[in-house]
């Protein structure tokens, strides 16, 4: 893949030719992030596996007699699309900021975010994004609280805490560094 002559990293500004060879080097082994943003794509079909089998769980589920179960299930595949988002944003944004620019501009379907996102606003959704999981496991386990250890519950409780004071510290970081 050939890159345009007028970059400034491939441009030669009086460098020397191992220094110019070694920018070079450094500045294409981003492409090197690629494959893992196919892989989360990869994944994103394991995902939506899982989603499927869930829903057909969901309609076993809604023969039986437990209104709890439906909840529960619900839950789970809710949990499931917020984990798909968040591959999405990362394969998105990650490549975009890290490997090149989508080429996208004019599709109908673009996506209003997208070139928008820079690596803070990545990492705060990332963060909110992790916190919905949590708060979904941890409603997952108050549904479920009769199958659950005192030990179990302190430690769901305890994580979601974490993940939930690492977000507030993290936003604040962020809004402390743009002011």
């Amino acid at each position: 893949m050939s890159q345009p002559e007028n970059h400034p990293v491939l441009e030669s500004s009086g460098d020397s030719p191992v220094e110019h060879a070694i920018e070079r080097v450094l500045f294409l082994s981003r492409w090197l992030m690629a494959p893992f943003y196919l892989g989360l794509a990869f994944a994103l079909m394991i995902l939506l596996y899982e989603f499927a089998r869930g829903i057909v769980h969901l309609v076993h589920v809604l023969t039986g007699p437990g209104h709890d179960d439906i909840i529960i299930g619900i839950l789970a595949l809710i949990d499931l699309s917020l984990i798909g988002n968040l591959l999405l944003m990362v394969m998105f944004a990650g490549y975009e900021s890290f490997v090149s620019k989508l080429h996208v501009a004019d599709h109908a379907d673009r996506l209003d975010w997208m070139g928008q996102i820079g690596f803070g606003d990545l990492k705060l959704k990332l963060t909110t994004s992790i916190v919905a999981i949590s708060a979904i496991r941890l409603l997952e386990t108050f549904m479920n609280l009769e199958n659950v250890t005192d030990r179990n519950l302190a430690w769901t409780v305890g994580i979601h805490g974490t993940f939930v004071l690492s977000a507030l510290v993290l936003a604040t970081m962020e809004r402390l560094m743009h002011k």
